[in-house]
């Protein structure tokens, strides 16, 4: 694929549930979540390859870090990749999980974990991914070819 393509995917109408990539990988909502326990201290967001950090009450898109133009929802409308998403959580920094990546491909684990001062960056047992879905995000974001 060249930089050029506008890049479609069918994601859920809200962006929590399956989904599919242009390479036909089944993506589920990532291992990374933030907890109550966030200080909004902000270290965080911008560690993140990908952009999915947002501050609690900020609006976010799929465009911001990524290669995406265009993105399929659920029920088949297309939505433009830097349009305005509503905020998840109003009260703390959260991570959008169609964008979560874990930092595969980029760094050995995950940088806001790394970074965070109250460990409020953990896995999330309920949503699990494997390195080859994780791989197949990235590059669906990143305008990759899969190795």
């Amino acid at each position: 694929m060249t930089g050029n393509c506008n890049f479609t995917s069918t994601v859920p109408l809200d962006h929590g549930g399956v989904f599919y990539n242009l390479y036909g990988a089944k993506l589920r909502k990532m291992a990374i979540k933030i907890t109550e326990e966030c200080i909004n201290c902000g270290a965080c967001e911008p560690e993140c390859p990908n952009t999915a950090i947002y501050e609690g009450g900020r609006e976010w898109n799929w465009a911001g870090g990524t290669k995406l133009t265009q993105v399929e929802l659920e029920d088949g409308s297309s939505i433009d990749a830097k349009s305005s998403q509503a905020p998840v959580s109003n009260e703390f920094y959260y991570i959008v999980n169609g964008k979560c990546t874990e930092c595969t491909g980029f760094h050995e684990e995950p940088q806001c974990a790394a970074v965070c001062p109250v460990d409020c960056c953990v896995p999330d047992p309920d949503y699990v991914e494997s390195k080859e879905e994780l791989t197949a995000k990235k590059s669906w974001l990143h305008n990759e070819e899969l190795a």
